[in-house]
Order: structure tokens, then sequence, then C-alpha cells
């Protein structure tokens, strides 16, 4: 049995500062608070995921690692940016799959942020080869596509999200009848839940429900891109 992980009561206090005061002084001045209640949580959650993220799938990882993990940077990439803040107000944590280097592969996702905490699964900003064949899986195999998006659990729980074109993808007939999921650049769906759920014991257990709930969708996912998938549903 996982032992109970949440997130202490400073966590989205913190974030919420981290809005008004995105400065390296400020960061600085707080930088032992921040590791307090912001990164020893979160690598200890991405640990106790471990065993429950094995039960889903054993081709995702969950890595507590300060870099190189599961736990993405704090720090922003701002260099083509308008944008010029330092650091990122969320905690974001993705579980990718054992093939994927990049935020861009399939994966399991949790974001912290205060107004806005979600669960997502998917695949965000899949380059055009991996589109194309999420794409090409869809017309192939439309019934399991219906499957996937219409399993219960999970359309009760998440939603589509992402961008997507106005007009039908190159290739792909304008009057296809699943032209409204061809039109996709992102296959992702999200479950948004109330934040006061991050300090709750049970919160791990509550996460890899949801992670479970779209195991479907992510099997079908990993299908169409050619990746392994042990699936588990609920």
């Amino acid at each position: 049995m996982s032992r109970p992980v949440c997130f202490p009561e400073g966590t989205i206090p913190f974030l919420k500062m981290l809005v008004k005061n995105n400065n390296r002084e400020w960061f600085h001045e707080n930088k032992a608070n921040y590791e307090l209640v912001i990164r020893e949580p979160a690598l200890n959650f991405i640990e106790a995921m471990a065993p429950e993220l094995e039960k889903i799938s054993p081709h995702f990882r969950a890595l507590p690692k300060k870099v190189g993990g599961s736990l993405m940077r704090v720090y922003r990439d701002t260099r083509f940016a308008k944008d010029k803040t330092p650091y990122k107000t969320n905690i974001g944590i993705q579980f990718r799959h054992e093939l994927g280097k990049d935020v861009h592969a399939p994966g399991f996702y949790l974001h912290i942020e205060e107004g806005g905490c979600f669960i997502g699964v998917g695949i965000w900003r899949p380059d055009s080869l991996s589109l194309n064949k999420i794409r090409d899986f869809i017309v192939d195999n439309p019934v399991a596509w219906g499957r996937a998006k219409n399993h219960q659990p999970f359309k009760t729980n998440f939603q589509l999200e992402g961008d997507r074109l106005k007009r039908a993808p190159r290739g792909y007939p304008a009057d296809h009848p699943l032209l409204d999921d061809l039109k996709w650049k992102d296959f992702i769906a999200c479950a948004y839940f109330d934040q006061a759920e991050i300090m709750k014991p049970g919160f791990c257990q509550y996460v890899a429900k949801h992670f479970a709930q779209a195991s479907l969708f992510m099997s079908y996912l990993c299908m169409a891109l050619g990746v392994n998938y042990s699936e588990r549903t609920v």
C-alpha cells in the first residue's frame, strides 16, 4: 500500500505569491521555502506514484529527480517569449512514456496552480509524423477510437482540449465522418479538480484513479504511435 502523500498548506500560497513576485531577487530570498513546500513534496509525490503508475502501465516512468526527471523545471525559457518573467507559477509533473524524450511524448500529467489544477493525459504538440500516425490510425480504426473517447469513466471526468485546425488537415477528406477529431493538433484530455485535493492524504490515489480512467485513450494513442502500453481500464 502506498504511503499517504499530500502537498502542504503552504504550496498554493507560495505559488500565489510567486505570481505577484516573479523576479529573481524574491525567489532567491524564498528559495528555502520553495524547497520545503514545492520541490520536496513534488518529489515525494512522484516517488509515491511509481507503484501506482506501474499498475496502469509499466511503460511510463515516475522519476523523482531534481533535474531531468518527472518534475518540470521552474525556470521559464524566455528566449522567444514576450513574457520575460523568469519562473513558472505552477507545478508541472509529467510521467512520460519510456521512449519519450520530451514533453511532446505520450504522458500522464499533473498541473497544480492557484485557481487552475488539472490532471492531463495524452500527447501535446506531437511532431508532424506522430500527428499523421494518430490521424491515420483514427481513420483506419474508427470503432476503437469511439470506444476510447466514449469510455464512460473517461468521458465523465475528462474533456478533449488543445489546438485544432479550422479546415480538414491536408490529405484527409473534408466530409470525413470523424473530421472534428482529425482536426485536433493536440491529442490531450484534462480533468479539472479543486485545489484543496492536493492537501488530502489520498491525493496520490486520487490522481492514479484518474489516470486509470484514461487508460483506453492512452492505449489507443500508444498503439497509433507503435509503442507499448499494458492496458488497465476502470
